[in-house]
């Protein structure tokens, strides 16, 4: 059976314990060669002149799949290092400050405690879609390489990272206590049983900042208390009510492997979605006015306006998915326009400044730098996203395509839908629409946009709508229902629910 269907976007997922189990050793040991193999043709290096670093997340799967990996590179001459707990943003810092040939991260994000996967990154940054399906390939093949005997070494390179963020922070705070310029600062993370619990022991505590009432600290890959992820509503309620509870003047909290986060300020309102990327967004064009900001295709138009006359940059909207909207920066940079930052409403947020590398604890450290020097001038992080229009109403569905081959189906929809739109006098299509089709009504007909979208890998259409008005979305809804139940391959019974 092909190995294909692991692919997932740029990663490699799929179930690692229980029954269904098929992130078993086999396969693990099977992706590990076809790792070998891209990895060979990229840098033109043998394995048994590779280093590779290896870290994982809390995941209870994790420890099994390092060692199943590490006996087919040992196998084969790789030197490899373990890097125990870790984060992914960490795992690519490897390429960077120890010069190794590649790193593996070994982490499900966000998904359920069962599921785990692989991240792989050189120097020149995480791979590509491209890249995975040519492991999974190769994977599928007899070995190349002869065998030779390699190593392993341990290496806590959490904390060395921790250091460099602690230092980050140290510059750019300036405070007269250099060592430790969060010194009355009281600060809870929330880790959510996941490896985020560094950033609160090893970056807040060293420079001064009281972390009581951090919670989820510790890691536990059933992850017992929440699910770590900063989009749920449970796992935001959890860190906004510590806020309140302690009385801490800011709040964190990151994913399970920390190439994500949000915030929350000492009111306990939290700085996510919408408001993260204005954040973000704010602190990436301070010193370059007129720089681009790229988001994904589901930003609010009150962002738009943020970005565009408030901040006085431009706004770019691109595709979902972390890694189209930075290679999307990436390009525009090449072509010579200046673009800072790259940042998903999920909390994926890659700066420039940072290899473009989508790093939650390296977003936090830019916010918490602010936070201090706010402080000085009587100031909070609210103040800085005050002039920001929230929606009243935001309303997300996902819409099933019934027919197996369903790409041709929605792309049949959605330019039917454009038709259709574009000839109500009420209705205006965006002029940015780089993904799907995005069109905004007028206040008699919802006050707001609607975006339908094909999703990338799944028979999915999904539809995001968000308005100024209370009962708008659902004015939205109705109109966009009268068009949609026409057609018949396509199960929008969760849009007739919601409208119901």
């Amino acid at each position: 059976m092909s190995l294909s269907y692991l692919k997932s976007g740029t990663d490699i997922r799929g179930t690692a314990l229980g029954e269904n189990c098929d992130l078993n050793d086999a396969v693990i040991q099977k992706i590990a060669v076809g790792f070998l193999s891209v990895i060979a043709e990229k840098t033109n290096t043998k394995p048994a002149d590779m280093r590779i670093f290896i870290g994982r997340d809390s995941r209870l799967s994790g420890e099994r799949i390092f060692n199943a990996l590490c006996a087919v590179f040992t196998k084969y001459g790789v030197s490899v290092t373990d890097c125990g707990l870790c984060s992914t943003p960490a795992m690519f810092m490897t390429t960077v400050t120890e010069g190794c040939t590649a790193a593996v991260q070994i982490t499900a994000s966000h998904h359920p405690s069962d599921k785990n996967g692989l991240k792989f990154f050189t120097r020149e940054g995480g791979f590509e879609g491209s890249d995975i399906s040519a492991v999974l390939s190769a994977a599928e093949q007899d070995c190349p390489f002869p065998e030779v005997q390699g190593s392993v070494e341990k290496c806590d390179y959490i904390t060395k990272y921790a250091a460099d963020l602690c230092e980050k922070i140290r510059q750019g705070v300036n405070a007269e206590n250099y060592d430790r310029p969060l010194a009355g600062f009281h600060i809870v993370v929330d880790a959510g049983n996941g490896v985020g619990g560094f950033y609160a022991e090893k970056v807040l505590s060293v420079l001064g900042a009281d972390v009581s009432g951090s919670e989820f600290l510790d890691p536990d890959g059933s992850f017992p208390n929440h699910i770590p992820n900063p989009e749920n509503a449970d796992a935001m309620g959890f860190i906004c009510r510590s806020v309140l509870r302690n009385r801490a003047d800011f709040g964190v909290i990151f994913d399970t492997d920390v190439d994500r986060a949000a915030c929350v300020d000492a009111d306990g309102k939290e700085i996510n979605r919408n408001r993260l990327v204005a954040l973000a967004s704010a602190i990436a064009l301070e010193n370059e006015k007129g720089g681009t900001v790229v988001t994904d295709s589901v930003t609010s138009d009150g962002l738009a306006e943020f970005i565009n006359n408030h901040l006085g940059g431009v706004h770019h909207r691109f595709r979902r998915g972390y890694k189209n909207v930075i290679n999307e920066a990436i390009r525009l940079n090449e072509a010579g326009i200046n673009c800072p930052l790259a940042i998903e409403t999920s909390g994926h947020a890659a700066l420039r400044e940072n290899y473009f590398l989508d790093d939650g604890a390296y977003l936090i450290t830019k916010i918490i730098i602010l936070l201090a020097k706010l402080r000085k001038d009587g100031k909070s992080l609210s103040s800085v996203i005050a002039s920001l229009a929230e929606a009243k109403e935001e309303k997300e569905l996902r819409f099933k395509i019934l027919q197996s081959d369903f790409r041709p189906v929605g792309e049949r929809v959605i330019a039917e839908l454009e038709a259709w739109a574009s000839s109500l006098p009420f209705a205006t299509p965006a002029n940015d629409n780089r993904e799907g089709f995005r069109v905004s009504f007028d206040k008699d007909h919802g006050d707001g946009w609607l975006l339908l979208r094909l999703s990338v890998h799944d028979p999915i259409l999904p539809l995001n709508i968000e308005s100024n008005t209370e009962g708008g979305c659902k004015q939205i809804a109705e109109l966009l229902y009268e068009f949609l139940k026409q057609f018949e391959d396509i199960d929008i019974q969760p849009l007739k629910g919601y409208i119901e």
